[in-house]
């Protein structure tokens, strides 16, 4: 049986058993609705175009968000990989970081930034900028050394051989960085526009929450899951693919 085929069996089942428990048991629509209001919500919200916009502010604020992370990991990373002083002080302080969760740094981002499109931009940034710089710096950090030399015998040397032998030596964990850059971002957005003025999802599910329309909140979750999912099948572990491929990682 073909993965997709699976996987389409297993979202009827899941569905079908949803709907029967719900119904079977009576369960309140404002406590846990059924996949049939779930989806009537959906249906309103594309309908009358309110879903469409808060999307469209979503992505937007996403867009301007991960090309910034996306530049600032590129060149942080490089700085890390080259240099082992800052390496060993600002390194340290980014692995660190990075385990603080970036819904944390929303306090902080209102009381600078204010309640706007800058503290949710911030939030964004910090969320992607700092696996990038990661998987950029570990990158040119595991150029093997035998690729420096042979380049070296060829006259490769200073920068012709960082952009012309290390830079691409390093593509594969740039591709996983951005990647993971694109996830994180996603999931800081989601955090950081609950407690936006919005327009936007995180914003939506928030006020979906507050007047406790519960199938309006299973939507935009579903909304926001979907999209993860579509972006990360259909774009970004494609390209993965094929670069592990080109370069002899992946059977």
């Amino acid at each position: 049986m073909q993965p997709v085929v699976k996987r389409i069996l297993f979202y009827v089942i899941l569905l079908t058993v949803w709907q029967a428990t719900v119904k079977l048991l009576d369960v309140s629509v404002a406590i846990f609705p059924a996949p049939t209001d779930v989806f009537n919500s959906l249906y309103t919200g594309f309908l009358d175009l309110t879903l469409v916009y808060d999307l469209v502010a979503s992505f937007k604020r996403l867009a301007i968000g991960l090309v910034i992370a996306l530049v600032l990991g590129l060149i942080l990373g490089v700085a890390l990989a080259k240099s082992k002083t800052l390496d060993e002080t600002l390194g340290s302080l980014i692995i660190a970081l990075q385990s603080v969760p970036s819904i944390v740094w929303l306090p902080l981002a209102i009381m600078w930034f204010g309640l706007n499109e800058a503290a949710v931009t911030f939030i964004v940034v910090l969320g992607a900028t700092l696996v990038m710089t990661i998987n950029m710096r570990t990158g040119i950090k595991n150029v093997p050394p035998l690729y420096i030399k042979a380049a070296q015998t060829m006259d490769y040397k200073g920068l012709s051989l960082f952009w012309k032998v290390m830079i691409p030596a390093s593509i594969p964990y740039v591709v996983t960085g951005i990647r993971l850059a694109w996830a994180f971002a996603w999931r800081a957005l989601m955090a950081a526009e609950l407690l936006s003025t919005g327009p936007g999802l995180g914003y939506k599910l928030k006020f979906a929450s507050d007047f406790g329309d519960m199938s309006l909140v299973l939507a935009i979750m579903i909304m926001i899951m979907v999209i993860g999912v579509i972006v990360d099948l259909l774009f970004f572990q494609r390209i993965e693919k094929n670069v592990m491929k080109k370069w002899g990682l992946d059977n």
